[in-house]
């Protein structure tokens, strides 16, 4: 017989959770980019500017966008120690090597401008500690930070779905956490991701791409032209009227949650899920939780006996990756 694999030997870089000094940290997401400046861990500045990077050819567009953050930031401190980013994508020592937002830019500008546009913004503002991290690994750093507890499931839903772990051990893991890409719906027929071609995968059931195909199901005549962030936004306001279609929307999604965590936990150990993004603001954020939560305790019992499903407050769900993301870089010690 063949011989016992060896035992596992995992890594989880002990990177974030460093909140002293005066710190900027950024999250580019599909439709909207958000930027907090901090001192010493207290948030005196946060802003969510929309942007639609997916279709933007022109590295300017995408290089500019981050500058004009990091200056709106920095106008609200005295100094700037460190600078932290937070991105969907694979980013290795903070060059950027796969990422959907630049989906469109030709690969000779991608490589001209686009790989090093993070350590070139680093020279632009002197050198300073400067981390850039995929968006999922920051959703999870910030659960772990908020909840003051390790084992921590994240995940995100604003315009795809970012997932990210932190271990037991209160690391981050090197592996590719892309719940976007994750089936959870084997049916034959389920709805297919654009840019990657999978079926069935999150992206498609944790993202304002669900709300928007769900908001055709439920009844709303949106125009074709309205793009999915519009949509979303109209949800909301239906929702703040208690109307039913808004209602069902969310309870569907949370629905979703509750099977899809059952399947997440055949892969990982599970003890917290935070919940957050655009997707999860206001009342329909609840709405998602309590049906996942009926959903686990129906189907999975004792997942759901030992699982904190949570959201953070209304601040950390539209801000908190951006905030989580300033505390990536640690500031050297004076000699």
């Amino acid at each position: 017989p063949p011989p016992p694999p060896p035992p596992a030997s995992e890594t989880a870089p002990g990177i974030g959770g460093h909140l002293e000094g005066c710190r900027i940290g950024f999250d580019l997401g599909g439709s909207d980019r958000k930027v907090a400046a901090l001192i010493d861990g207290r948030v005196v500045y946060s802003e969510e500017i929309p942007w639609n990077p997916y279709f933007e050819k022109n590295p300017s567009y995408h290089i500019d966008g981050v500058q004009d953050l990091l200056v709106r930031a920095a106008s609200h401190l005295p100094r700037v120690d460190a600078i932290g980013g937070s991105a969907a994508g694979v980013y290795v020592n903070n060059e950027v090597r796969v990422a959907s937002l630049f989906r469109t830019v030709p690969p000779e500008l991608f490589e001209q401008k686009i790989r090093r546009m993070f350590p070139d913004l680093r020279e632009r503002w002197g050198g300073v500690p400067f981390e850039v991290a995929n968006d999922g690994e920051v959703t999870a750093l910030a659960g772990s930070m908020f909840m003051k507890d390790h084992t921590v499931l994240g995940i995100s839903m604003g315009t795809s779905q970012a997932g990210g772990y932190v271990t037991p051990e209160g690391g981050i893991t090197p592996w590719l956490n892309e719940l976007a890409f994750v089936p959870v719906d084997y049916r034959p027929g389920a709805p297919r991701d654009e840019w990657s071609g999978d079926a069935g995968c999150g992206v498609q059931y944790f993202s304002q791409q669900a709300v928007a195909r769900l908001a055709r199901a439920a009844g709303f005549g949106f125009p074709e032209a309205m793009p999915p962030p519009g949509q979303l936004a109209a949800v909301q306001d239906a929702m703040k009227k208690d109307d039913p279609r808004a209602r069902a929307i969310y309870e569907t999604i949370g629905a979703y949650l509750g099977y899809s965590l059952g399947h997440y936990a055949d892969f990982y150990e599970l003890r917290n899920v935070l919940i957050l993004g655009r997707v999860t603001s206001g009342e329909g954020g609840r709405l998602i939780i309590d049906r996942a939560r009926a959903v686990l305790q129906a189907e999975f019992p004792e997942l759901a006996a030992r699982l904190a499903l949570r959201t953070p407050g209304e601040q950390e769900k539209r801000h908190g990756q951006a905030i989580a993301a300033a505390s990536l870089p640690a500031i050297p010690k004076p000699a």
